[in-house]
């Protein structure tokens, strides 16, 4: 299956800083994939969100969105549709009274005829189980509530790739948990790309691959449990495990024979009664 993303020898570096916020960054992300993202703060990883969506542009080296350099200012337009970008903060996202105004907002500016804006905002609507919030005050729902109509207008822009940046981070448990719902299920069921940059581990777990950045370099790659195994290599860039993984490391230093690359709390069960 051929990449969705690709960064080629990106470098990049904030003016009046001397350090380089990305260098020589080698990324391919597949269509269908979940990427999760994970890095302490100025690691690089939110540059890298805004470089996929052509917020930034490399200082050199290339990053490739569906076969489409964001170098190409012909390409801006098409290259944000295609790789949609949630923040935050989902407060900064929306612009309208009501909820399937906001939802339409990217289509209208787009040009697209009304009867297929109907259609992309309840169908996005439904994906994210807002269908019946549609005609409510936006600033009358929940912190998750509002990520998910976020997420829902990257939806009605027919976006292929969802690149969302710490969209928890503002969140309590509960809002945390219908967000993830939602991005999960937008991948597994709807086959979108997704692109998720996080300083929660066990949000990281539940994607296809792991990516561990520092010092605006790429340091560990491969699948939850391969990056996960790596307990004190990931403590020296400053971040933690899941829980359970440090569980099952600390009881492997203590004598206790089991499999080092435990993620989830099931997994450390079964072992344990073995």
């Amino acid at each position: 299956m051929k990449p969705i993303i690709e960064m080629k020898h990106v470098n990049y570096r904030y003016a009046l800083e001397d350090i380089w916020a990305l260098e020589e960054v080698n990324l391919e992300i597949k269509q269908g994939e979940f990427v999760a993202i994970l890095g302490h703060n100025g690691s690089g990883k939110s540059t890298m969100a805004k470089l996929i969506n052509a917020l930034l542009l490399p200082d050199s080296g290339d990053v490739i969105v569906n076969g489409m350099n964001t170098k190409d200012d012909d390409n801006l337009w098409t290259i944000r549709q295609t790789a949609g970008m949630v923040f935050q903060n989902p407060d900064n996202q929306l612009v309208a009274t009501i909820v399937e105004e906001d939802v339409a907002f990217g289509p209208e500016n787009q040009g697209v005829e009304p009867l297929e804006i109907r259609k992309r905002v309840d169908d996005a609507l439904k994906a994210v189980d807002m269908y019946d919030y549609r005609k409510r005050p936006p600033h009358l729902l929940s912190g998750g509530q509002k990520q998910r109509i976020a997420i829902a207008g990257v939806l009605a822009l027919h976006s292929d790739c969802i690149v969302l940046d710490e969209p928890t981070a503002m969140l309590d448990p509960s809002g945390r948990k219908e967000v993830l719902e939602t991005i999960t299920k937008l991948n597994r069921e709807e086959k979108k790309t997704v692109v998720l940059i996080t300083h929660f581990m066990d949000e990281a777990v539940m994607a296809d691959r792991v990516i561990v950045m520092d010092q605006g370099r790429i340091q560990l790659e491969g699948t939850p449990k391969e990056v996960f195994s790596n307990v004190e290599r990931i403590k020296k860039f400053g971040l933690d495990v899941p829980q359970v993984t440090d569980l099952a490391h600390r009881l492997i230093e203590k004598g206790i024979v089991i499999q080092k690359d435990i993620i989830k709390i099931e997994e450390l069960v079964d072992a344990l009664c073995q």
